[in-house]
């Protein structure tokens, strides 16, 4: 679930808990090119506040008009389009040939947002049905590869933590990466067994578990919404998750080190774990994008940029990949020495 979301229904509830009427506004479909995806929410309360957003601005500003001038009466959920000629598209900061469809949805205690904002706080994941005719909505059990779905008549979103990621390793670097894989939605876990790092660990909003690597991923049961990432540069901790993780449908499996200690890591999967090279091409390593990255926070945006882009099924060139670009570099720097050197004679 995005965490803007979440600050939109927690908004939400907080107004209609003070006695005041609130406008929940949902993306439901997108044509073109759109700023906010579906799903994307925007509340509005009957004082004019905003929390969330639909699009890049215009649209707000049109809907808290339109809540200013007209209220927020009792009245069912209704469909709202923009974008729908290029005059308005240009208007309300479209691009070109872009629309979107929103439902606007009157939230009354009966709405349940409460009830909704405390399954998610709890770690659920939660599908909202919410009826077009009746305005009524009712929360059901959620599949973490559910989406929005719209079909005129009822509208049903889902809400919680859809992703998971799994940490091996509690130093420093891991709870930089942690800090903003929190803030990017993931449920994370973070797993080191040595007592001397866990000891230290303090990152909130996190789950620490002192097991063993591979206990760890059995225990996660890993689905095609999970990451793992090995941090620990110990061989004796990171292969473990690795050799199990590689066995999941994880969407993400990477471990960190430098291009020698991921060709030796390789070598070992394949020789005494028996990994064939096509199960390893699932191995990302060295980790992250090539940003010149040298500091702790630095590697942990490069590695959380890699994990987004294969998320969001993006190909990464291959001058971006830190074991190529590096390669690349050295290359440039060998034919500089050799200019130099040569220039000497």
């Amino acid at each position: 679930m995005d965490s803007v979301n979440l600050e939109v229904l927690k908004a939400s509830v907080r107004w209609i808990e003070g006695g005041q009427r609130v406008l929940l506004v949902t993306v439901v479909r997108t044509w073109g090119s759109s700023p906010r995806p579906e799903g994307a929410m925007l509340a509005i309360c009957e004082d004019g506040s905003v929390v969330g957003s639909v699009s890049g601005g215009c649209i707000e500003d049109d809907l808290i008009d339109r809540v200013r001038r007209l209220g927020i009466g009792p009245t069912r959920p209704e469909v709202l389009k923009y974008g729908i000629s290029a005059d308005e598209a240009h208007r309300f900061g479209l691009p070109c040939g872009g629309t979107i469809e929103l439902v606007l949805e009157p939230l009354t205690r009966a709405s349940g947002i409460d009830d909704l904002c405390r399954r998610v706080a709890a770690g659920q994941l939660v599908a909202r049905s919410l009826d077009m005719k009746s305005g009524a909505a009712r929360l059901v059990p959620a599949h973490s590869t559910d989406g929005v779905d719209f079909d005129g008549r009822r509208l049903l979103t889902v809400h919680g933590p859809r992703y998971r990621m799994l940490v091996i390793g509690a130093g420093q670097l891991s709870r930089y990466l942690c800090q903003i894989a929190l803030g990017l939605d993931y449920q994370v876990t973070v797993c080191d067994p040595r007592e001397e790092y866990t000891d230290a660990w303090h990152v909130p909003g996190t789950t620490l578990v002192r097991t063993m690597p591979d206990d760890s991923v059995l225990d996660m049961k890993l689905d095609e919404r999970c990451a793992v990432i090995a941090l620990t540069h110990d061989p004796k901790l990171d292969d473990l998750a690795l050799m199990e993780a590689l066995r999941t449908p994880a969407f993400y499996v990477g471990a960190l080190g430098s291009r020698r200690s991921n060709a030796a890591r390789r070598e070992r999967l394949e020789t005494y774990f028996d990994f064939g090279n096509g199960e390893l091409t699932r191995l990302r390593g060295p980790v992250g994008i090539f940003i010149g990255s040298r500091t702790p926070p630095e590697i942990a945006v490069s590695i959380l940029a890699e994990v987004t882009a294969v998320k969001n099924g993006v190909a990464l060139p291959d001058g971006l990949r830190v074991e190529e670009a590096k390669a690349a570099l050295d290359i440039v720097a060998n034919q500089q020495t050799s200019c130099t050197v040569g220039a000497r004679r």
